[in-house]
């Protein structure tokens, strides 16, 4: 990054609004998590997409775990994570690492994400069961939420692979099943790069089809240009396929390479977003500014 664009990043930092500048949480909560995930070679979506809120997750006995490596085949223009045609091998022995990183750390709830791996036969979705049965074996007691790629791509017929894999992970009886559908129809294309939008509301309505007992949830992140009618029509559209659970935070920035902010969504707007998806019959919702994905998930 050269001199100027530095400058730039940090006049944009600078003219962030008060509301969206917080403490990261206490430096020992931050570095004991730090040290054993760096001893055992696994991710963290907290650490590497630098949420702000992860002082306060790990605080809460809280953790959002990356599978399958630091690098995602796709390259959505909002995300912070390493983009690449050649991610890292699976580590056979990355769920067993995850079940004793969570003994370790006595988490009480455990978040299962991954980077997309379009470049595998099952796009992932064993290593996510293969990480569940690991955790409960060391940690009964742990809830398990999963929050997946949309599983499309790999060999054979793109809907039938991609109910196949959803399925694998719904029988694995997950406390929860998130899939994000990140931003407004309109905007699908310049800010989720190799997702669409009826993909995604396909995944939430899959899980509910397979099992409609396990709560569904879905996240969105505004702040690039969407209307307040448009953010209704996706709450509408989520509600449709029976979501169940849903979160709203703001886009911030991580680079000049990524989509700039067009628009600071204040808290009050936060909040009257949240009033509605509730009249909606959301039940239970997290709306606000730094909202993220496992924002109180455990809750």
């Amino acid at each position: 990054m050269t001199s100027s664009q530095t400058a730039q990043l940090k006049s944009e930092i600078t003219a962030m609004p008060h509301w969206l500048r917080r403490s990261i949480g206490k430096a020992s909560d931050l570095s004991t998590v730090q040290r054993i995930i760096k001893q055992r070679q696994i991710h963290t979506i907290c650490e590497e997409g630098r949420c702000p809120n992860r002082g306060e997750c790990y605080a809460q006995k809280t953790a959002t775990f990356l599978l399958m490596g630091p690098t995602c085949t796709r390259s959505c223009a909002f995300c912070q994570v390493d983009k690449g045609h050649a991610p890292m091998p699976i580590d056979p022995e990355e769920p067993q690492k995850i079940a004793e990183a969570v003994q370790i750390l006595e988490l009480r709830y455990v978040v299962l994400t991954s980077v997309a791996r379009d470049d595998l036969p099952d796009q992932g979705s064993s290593q996510f069961v293969k990480t569940i049965e690991a955790i409960r074996q060391l940690n009964p007691e742990t809830q398990i939420e999963v929050l997946t790629p949309d599983f499309w791509g790999g060999v054979g017929a793109k809907e039938q692979g991609q109910r196949q894999r959803i399925q694998l992970i719904v029988d694995a009886k997950p406390a929860c099943y998130n899939h994000n559908i990140e931003t407004v129809r309109r905007l699908q294309g310049p800010v989720r790069r190799g997702a669409k939008y009826e993909r995604s509301l396909f995944v939430l309505q899959a899980v509910k089809d397979i099992d409609p007992t396990i709560p569904t949830k879905s996240g969105l992140m505004l702040g690039h240009g969407e209307t307040l009618e448009e953010v209704i029509e996706t709450m509408a559209d989520l509600c449709q396929v029976g979501c169940d659970r849903l979160t709203i935070g703001q886009y911030m920035r991580p680079s000049l390479e990524h989509l700039p902010v067009q628009k600071y969504w204040t808290p009050e707007e936060f909040d009257t977003l949240a009033s509605i998806a509730q009249e909606m019959g959301f039940s239970h919702v997290r709306s606000g500014p730094l909202v993220r994905s496992s924002y109180h998930a455990g809750e």
